[in-house]
């Protein structure tokens, strides 16, 4: 039976019959889907039609169909230091002691290039919603987040833009160097300036607004309670780092004498409204309660792997409730900014974990449906009725895929890393593999220049 929504009478898509389709539940996508006013109205099985005539076809048959991924970690202003000699094999402490100095020096037009990398890459790869967690506002990149902003809607994407903090400096004890801190009053101040400004509630929403206090070595645990209450009082997100290294419980349980399940609670974060950034060093008796309280984790498993951080208990965390969606975290942890990539990478890892037999569609939800979930958004990450077109198309004609049988496992299991088409509220954003109006050459050549003399110092 045909799945339908309430139809508008605007003009009407027909992606029609794919070459397969992952839904992400358990609607039966193989004949396509039709798009009207940038929703989903109608989801069909092999063989239908259409329950309205529709204006234009997309001929969908060398293409698998999946509901657009969703990246719920990143950082984008690191797309400036990837693969830097002196990182290039260290461990988190180390790895960030010595780039917090480099990224001191960024400024207004380097925030501009590195975003607009970030979320180019992130759209090629399939990606159209990203959460992004900035949290570095020296002197001068005070409107770090009104410049990201400008650069999602160029792109025509959605985002999670996150308003971070950092306050706890090297003379007191913290791993960020003093030029990098910032006082509680400015923070909170600029926090609701930004929701104010910003932030878009409901269905179809393309800009929100969450707040970020950044880890719990870089922060006190009084901007942590003063950020709850505030995303508490104006209604919006809450988002760290938690548990992404031993180090990082060593210096919980040495600074506030609490492990850091404890230490979320301690500061009003244990809740619905939160999402952690890696997750990976709980104990059973913490997962349960992380599950309990509906808070989320965004699994980062090529950072994780890169910094040898520690693999993070996915499916034990959904079992217990916990909503986990995949987050590339930042270009300078990972290196690339592929949502489709870390989808094979997060299948992979877990398969380390738990066995050959967990699946390529488990991996697949964790991107779509799981990363929804996480950013607190039931309108996307599903081909179903009413949801926000928001879809990515690959297709399986490189030399790569040749040979293969099963599109859908081909994806990750030959390592597709590019979407030859992107729709973002029911508009084109990438056709035939390019992003229409974006000079790629002119933006590498600039963003490149900008990476040099920013380690050039």
């Amino acid at each position: 039976m045909t799945q339908t929504a309430p139809h508008s009478s605007e003009s009407r898509l027909w992606i029609r019959n794919p070459l397969a389709a992952f839904s992400a539940n358990s609607l039966d996508a193989s004949g396509g889907v039709v798009v009207s006013a940038g929703r989903i109205v109608e989801v069909l099985a092999a063989g239908q039609q259409p329950s309205v005539p529709c204006r234009e076809i997309f001929d969908a048959g060398n293409h698998v169909l999946l509901p657009g991924l969703i990246n719920t970690h990143h950082h984008f202003y690191q797309t400036l230091t990837r693969a830097w000699g002196p990182t290039a094999n260290a461990p988190l402490f180390p790895w960030l002691q010595n780039l917090y100095p480099v990224w001191a020096g960024l400024t207004p037009r380097d925030l501009e290039l590195a975003a607009t990398v970030a979320l180019a890459e992130l759209l090629l790869s399939g990606c159209t919603t990203a959460a992004d967690h900035h949290y570095l506002f020296p002197a001068g990149l005070e409107d770090a987040v009104d410049i990201e902003v400008q650069g999602v809607r160029r792109m025509g994407m959605r985002a999670v833009l996150t308003r971070g903090s950092m306050t706890l400096g090297e003379k007191d004890g913290g791993l960020p160097p003093q030029a990098t801190v910032q006082a509680p009053e400015t923070i909170l101040a600029d926090s609701e300036r930004l929701i104010e400004r910003y932030h878009e509630r409901g269905d179809g929403a393309m800009i929100q607004i969450a707040l970020a206090p950044c880890s719990p070595f870089s922060v006190t645990k009084e901007i942590m309670a003063e950020s709850a209450l505030m995303a508490e009082r104006l209604d919006v997100r809450l988002h760290t780092h938690l548990a992404e290294t031993i180090d990082e419980e060593d210096f919980c349980r040495e600074t506030f004498g609490l492990r850091t399940v404890d230490y979320l609670e301690s500061v009003g974060w244990l809740g619905n409204r939160t999402w952690l950034g890696h997750g990976i060093h709980f104990t059973s008796e913490e997962i349960a309660r992380l599950g309990a309280a509906g808070t989320a984790v965004a699994h980062c498993p090529t950072s994780n792997m890169r910094l040898a951080s520690g693999t993070a208990r996915v499916l034990e965390l959904e079992d217990a409730g916990v909503p986990v969606g995949l987050g590339v975290d930042g270009s300078a942890s990972n290196d690339a900014s592929n949502m489709i990539l870390e989808a094979r990478q997060a299948l992979y890892l877990q398969r380390l974990r738990y066995g050959a037999q967990v699946p390529v569609e488990r991996a697949l939800g964790w991107a779509t449906r799981g990363s929804a979930a996480v950013l607190g958004r039931p309108d996307l990450g599903q081909l179903a009725p009413g949801m926000q077109a928001d879809l990515a198309l690959f297709r399986l004609d490189d030399l790569r895929f040749s040979g293969s049988h099963d599109p859908v496992a081909a994806l990750l299991l030959c390592a597709a890393d590019r979407a030859d088409r992107v729709m973002v509220a029911g508009q084109w954003r990438v056709v035939d593999g390019q992003i229409p109006g974006l000079d790629i050459a002119g933006l590498i050549a600039a963003h490149s220049a900008a990476a040099r003399r920013l380690v050039a110092g």
